[in-house]
């Protein structure tokens, strides 16, 4: 449901404003803020009066609490604006796909959404704690640039990096031909917000099993013309500027963000130098047409400390494994993400939005058993179709369209001379390897929301996959040559969301989904270095019973969930060497949970602001079915992912002033297969104090300071599961997290 508010003049002395629903029926109630200051309220009329003596253009925020809160710029050219009503208090007569380009999962059973001003919560660097906040969402984090993402337990058998998710940023994949997805390109300060659907539920977006993560950027409010500027600084060498240049009229939407972020690192061989230009643009040709273009380009070069072994970790968490520090290992960076939509509405019902886009990475990694050079280059499209209709006399919609994704993949391995280097870092040798890699993929999707009754709505979607990749090798000749192609079995994934609203602030909701995920072509090669015919992808079903309650004017705020996830034909990956795993159709898991998230917010009139919120996960992952080399592993918990996950923390705000607090508990985990080994359960806190102010009307300042870990507690903030020490050597599980560490900022905005 669409609200929109009118600003006119009145007469001399005032100006008058209503607020309305997409009906034209006039809502009371609704408050009107300047600067955290309460000016004004909607009557019965949906009406609302502000003074003359305030000078225009100027900024209000418009709150209600069955609906967003948005901050709007208001001038004599600018006076009409729309506010979007919160999910659970939606009427289900209203349509939930608009004939509109959509960049969200258009789920109707609740998903969570991250903010900008959640992100703001933390240090600007940081882009993992605030995801982490999310239940069933856990991200182990190595480094700035190594990341791994494990939803509900999938994904955490990934040695290194992240898959079985996909990820968009703008409506444009950010996921490559094999799964693999790297959130570190993007910066925090660039992101307005960010959607996690939890399992194979987003028909449009793939059903992978882990789920969907949608990124948008920022952008200036209509009317509004800015720039703006964020210097860090803080522990082990941190800098970080960003600079953020943005207008929005009723034609014409530009944004341009230059971020530079450098730090020396904690540890040992951990330099890190980022540089990241972003530019978003919208233009409206009218009212059935308009185009949008994204280029975001990142540089960065990344010293790897590696893991290191539970002596090491006890004695010197800041220490590199020796042999990485020795070879002085790296990575270098360079990706290009550009993307182009255009959006045509044949009707006021009917629209269509198609893309094109094309990515880059070059990426050159020295190692101390290899030297990796690798570039890859992507390319595809993707078509969304969104009908609006009449069904049992109340207002349905039907979305589908299809999305094609090919990459190229090349990559060669080199001998690694840094042992005779003088110690000088590594040295190229001898070519080992010369390989191209093309996977295409093509998804087909129809998603149809049915509203029943007045309480009731149903979403049947359903996803079509078929995935190839053919593999060659360029270094190899003869019987030696390991050119194949691969082609695996077209995969039907329907999935199916039910809500019903008891009342504007209680529903309840069920899912029932399939996902898959495919294994990447090293997985599929044997020991020999040929593709195995018989691996095939992960296929699983989820089963998720949730409700969502809100209380005292919706002040009060509950989400309570329990899902059950089986996966038959796990992948596992097997090391048999230092750069060497092998993958297998190994047996069965079964994923279980559950999840609690509460929020309380309350506002005071003399400007002060209590909010705390806790949440909450309680797991049993395990191995159902799987033997490995003989070894029963059945009924053992689930590698790499903690049973209990517990995190919370309070705002407290008193007008210009802002304290965040907050914790996260991760509780231990078994660290291989056989649960002979874990990891020691740990709780972080940290802490940001803000202090904002208007200098003019024009012309704001920030100034912030936080800290993290604050009790300087030692913890590894990732772990790698089933290491295996070679020679005499210890196994290195373990990723060593940021001692106490401090940070402090300024910003400044100029509008015009």
């Amino acid at each position: 449901m669409i609200i929109t508010a009118f600003i006119m003049p009145l007469n001399a002395q005032n100006s008058q404003g209503k607020v309305q629903d997409a009906l034209g029926t006039p809502l009371s109630d609704v408050s009107v803020f300047i600067e955290n200051e309460l000016i004004s309220k909607t009557d019965a009329q949906g009406i609302f009066t502000l003074s003359q003596t305030l000078e225009l253009p100027i900024t209000i925020k418009l709150k209600h609490p069955n609906y967003y809160i948005r901050t709007v710029r208001y001038s004599k050219d600018n006076s009409v604006f729309e506010l979007t009503a919160l999910e659970t208090s939606l009427d289900l007569e209203e349509v939930l796909i608009s004939s509109t380009y959509q960049k969200e999962s258009q789920v109707i059973i609740p998903t969570a959404k991250i903010s900008s001003e959640k992100f703001e919560e933390f240090s600007p660097i940081d882009l993992t704690s605030a995801i982490n906040e999310t239940p069933g969402v856990y991200i182990q984090s190595g480094a700035i640039n190594t990341n791994r993402i494990v939803i509900r337990g999938v994904g955490s058998r990934t040695l290194y990096g992240t898959n079985k998710i996909r990820a968009y940023f703008n409506g444009i994949p950010i996921t490559n031909g094999i799964g693999e997805t790297a959130i570190d390109a993007f910066d925090p300060e660039d992101i307005g917000n960010l959607e996690i659907v939890k399992g194979p539920k987003a028909s449009q977006y793939g059903t992978n099993l882990g789920g969907t993560l949608l990124l948008n950027s920022k952008q200036a409010l209509e009317g509004e013309t800015y720039f703006k500027s964020n210097l860090t600084v803080g522990s082990y060498g941190l800098i970080k500027n960003n600079i953020s240049v943005a207008t929005t009229n009723d034609k014409l939407a530009l944004n341009l963000n230059y971020d530079h972020l450098k730090s020396d690192g904690f540890r040992e061989n951990s330099n890190y130098n980022r540089k990241a230009l972003l530019l978003t643009s919208n233009y409206t040709f009218d009212a059935k047409n308009d185009i949008g273009l994204l280029i975001n380009y990142t540089d960065y070069f990344a010293q790897i400390p590696s893991s290191i072994s539970k002596t090491a970790f006890n004695e010197d968490p800041s220490q590199a494994a020796f042999t990485w520090n020795a070879a002085q290992g790296f990575e270098d960076n360079k990706q290009v993400l550009i993307g182009l939509n255009y959006t045509h509405r044949f009707t006021n019902n009917f629209s269509n939005t198609t893309s094109i886009f094309y990515s880059y990475l070059d990426h050159y990694e020295p190692r101390p058993f290899n030297i990796l050079d690798e570039y890859t280059n992507g390319y595809g499209a993707r078509t969304l179709f969104a009908k609006d209709f009449k069904f049992l006399n109340h207002k349905a919609n039907l979305s589908f369209g299809a999305e094609i994704y090919s990459d190229q993949y090349n990559w060669k391995t080199i001998e690694n001379l840094y042992d005779s280097n003088a110690n000088n870092g590594s040295l190229e040798g001898q070519l080992l390897s010369d390989n191209i890699e093309n996977r295409n993929t093509l998804n087909a999707f129809a998603t149809v929301t049915l509203p029943i009754t007045e309480k009731l709505k149903a979403q049947l979607g359903v996803n079509f996959n078929t995935t190839n990749y053919k593999f060659k090798d360029d270094f190899n000749t003869g019987e030696n040559n390991k050119n194949a192609d691969r082609d695996f079995d077209p995969i039907l994934a329907p999935n199916l969301n039910v809500l019903y609203q008891f009342t504007p602030n209680t529903t309840i909701y069920v899912n029932v989904s399939r996902g898959f995920n495919y294994p990447s072509i090293e997985e599929t090669l044997t020991p020999e270095g040929v593709i195995n015919p018989d691996l095939g992808p992960e296929t699983g079903f989820n089963y998720e019973i949730g409700s969502e309650l809100f209380l005292l004017d919706r002040k009060l705020k509950f989400q309570l969930s329990a899902y059950l996830l089986d996966i038959d034909n796990l992948l596992v990956a097997d090391r048999v060497g230092d750069d060497q795993y092998i993958g297998r159709n190994a047996g069965k898991t079964e994923h279980k949970g559950i999840e609690l998230s509460a929020s309380y917010t309350q506002k005071f009139s003399n400007g002060f602001l209590l909010s705390p919120y806790i949440n909450a996960e309680i797991t049993d992952h395990r191995f159902i079915d799987f033997v490995d080399d003989q070894t029963d592993y059945s009924d053992h918990q689930l590698t790499g992912v903690p049973k209990v996950k517990i995190n919370g923390g309070l705002q407290l705000g008193f007008k210009n002033f802002n304290l965040n607090t907050n914790f996260i508990h991760i509780g231990d985990m078994p660290l291989n297969d056989a649960n002979t080994l874990s990891s020691d359960a740990y709780t972080v806190f940290n802490t940001k104090l803000s202090y904002k102010n208007s200098i003019t009307k024009d012309f704001d300042i920030e100034i912030n300071i936080g800290v993290n870990n604050f009790t300087d507690k030692q913890y590894a903030s990732s772990v790698l599961i089933n290491a295996v020490g070679f020679g005499n050597s210890e196994p290195r599980y373990y990723y060593p997290g940021m001692p106490r560490n401090w940070f402090s900022g300024i910003k400044i905005a100029y509008s015009i």
